[in-house]
């Protein structure tokens, strides 16, 4: 992403983000997620409100299996494969050009089968 500014803080106005190439920073996953292999985390914030309620990113993790508590989010696939189990309800299987919405709460066990690549919009 670049800005007039030349930083990487999240630009004021309109901007475009190219998703499949974006440079992302290591997020190290809790080791009491991992259920299964050694799935490693990155990502990248583009843009977040002046609340921090909304977060808008990009986030990806290699494969393995790992549980989560999810907040409210829309994303949308652009590289890789999970099945996602939702805990008392259903289990999503995702991929490139998915989009897929997780409700505030839903306990999640992740099997990432190929290293995923998502744009997400979160609502804290």
């Amino acid at each position: 992403m670049s800005t007039d500014s030349g930083t990487d803080s999240p630009p004021p106005h309109s901007f475009v983000v190219h998703i499949p190439d974006a440079g992302l920073e290591p997020d190290p996953l809790d080791p009491r997620q991992i259920v299964a292999g050694t799935p490693e985390v990155t990502g990248k914030v583009v843009w977040e409100s002046a609340d921090g309620r909304q977060v808008r990113g990009i986030w990806q993790i290699t494969p393995g299996v790992v549980t989560d508590t999810e907040a409210d989010e829309l994303f949308v696939v652009i590289s890789g494969s999970a099945t996602i189990e939702v805990e008392g309800g259903p289990t999503l299987t995702v991929g490139p050009g998915d989009m897929a919405v997780l409700r505030e709460g839903d306990r999640t066990t992740w099997t990432v089968h190929e290293t995923l690549r998502k744009a997400y919009a979160i609502t804290l």
